[in-house]
């Protein structure tokens, strides 16, 4: 039995007599943590390659909506943090968006990259069964290879980290723990919009950075930008997988790790905008260029995505806030800046896959 599992098992065989902020006070007058039945545990199942899927975009949907942005009709505050990326809204329980609710969010969040609801309560506390069921309205559920779960619901990806132990992806020799990237970009069909949530973090610090791909292809010379379009990268799952087989993140690899080929700059089904497509964390070189050429010139991307801070949003957390993204069109960083407070950051996210990367290059092959 893992420590996780013996933990979860301990908080949670005692009743609960009342709530105090994300935790609770137990029968022997001991603290326990609210969310104790959503604390990682890293089951042994294994599963099978995933298959390809046909997915129905939500976004698409709402294209016919006679008002698009009708589930903001109610906000008390929508702010948009910088002009290209980001919008923050108060006022809005997603929890009481229906159908067509969520379909507007998804177009929403596919035109502004990134959305940043506060005073989410209700969401958080509506449990994991209500989680994979908003999830699923976006798409097909990613189980990830290497992450912890709560028990019994591996379609929910879990980042941890206290004062004892980490099951995040960190790289401790290095001298940042920034590391853009898009989710599981290895995956044949990528996710599209994400949920994420913190049930517990610390009083200051471990933000998380968001940039616009959008931004970041445009920044660039129309002739260059010619030219990426002609080019595929390779997206590997394959150092993730080893760096849990070496006994870190928990020590779980429970699909055998893909590689898959995306173009550097791909089109968004819906709203058309073109995105550079590639990250530090995942991609690892470009197909029909010699190795110099392929490590130079994601090199050079790497380090545009890296510098621009023009370009980027940062999200602090607050008690009870949800974000959502939209991975073909953003990348992002976890901020681990906190690891000295020994506090505990916890969150969740719900990944629902979308379609194959499509070239914004008209005719641009995959399959080579």
């Amino acid at each position: 039995m893992s420590t996780t599992e013996t933990e979860t098992q301990q908080v949670t065989s005692n009743p609960t007599l009342k709530l105090r902020g994300n935790a609770s006070v137990n029968a022997q007058g001991q603290e326990e943590y609210r969310y104790s039945h959503l604390l990682p545990v890293f089951s042994s199942t294994t599963y099978p390659p995933l298959t390809p899927f046909e997915h129905s975009d939500p976004a698409a949907r709402a294209l016919n909506h006679s008002n698009p942005r009708a589930f903001l009709d109610n906000a008390t505050n929508v702010i948009e943090i910088t002009p290209n990326l980001g919008t923050e809204v108060h006022g809005v329980n997603l929890r009481d968006l229906d159908s067509d609710g969520r379909d507007q969010l998804a177009l929403e969040v596919a035109r502004r990259g990134l959305m940043v609801f506060r005073d989410q309560q209700d969401f958080i506390d509506a449990g994991p069964d209500f989680y994979l069921q908003w999830g699923r309205h976006f798409g097909r559920l990613h189980i990830h290879p290497t992450s912890g779960h709560p028990q019994n619901y591996p379609e929910l990806h879990l980042v941890y980290r206290d004062a004892n132990s980490t099951f995040n992806f960190e790289i401790e020799d290095s001298i940042t723990s920034t590391s853009w990237h898009s989710d599981v970009s290895y995956e044949r069909q990528p996710p599209g919009l994400t949920t994420f949530f913190l049930l517990s973090q610390p009083s200051t610090g471990g933000d998380t950075l968001f940039t616009s791909q959008v931004s970041t292809l445009k920044k660039l010379s129309p002739q260059f930008v010619a030219f990426l379009k002609t080019l595929k990268a390779v997206h590997s799952g394959v150092e993730q997988a080893n760096f849990s087989r070496s006994g870190k993140r928990g020590g779980i690899v429970r699909r055998e790790p893909v590689e898959h080929v995306h173009p550097l700059v791909r089109k968004h089904p819906v709203t058309g905008e073109e995105a550079l497509y590639v990250n530090r964390q995942f991609t690892r070189r470009i197909l029909g260029l010699k190795r110099e050429e392929s490590e130079n010139l994601l090199k050079f991307l790497y380090d545009h995505i890296d510098k621009g801070g023009d370009l980027q949003a940062r999200v602090k957390w607050t008690p009870n806030t949800v974000v959502l993204w939209d991975n073909r069109v953003t990348a992002h960083s976890a901020i681990v800046d906190y690891k000295d407070s020994k506090e505990r950051r916890h969150g969740a996210r719900i990944t629902p896959q979308a379609e194959r990367p499509i070239p914004a290059l008209d005719g641009l092959s995959l399959d080579d």
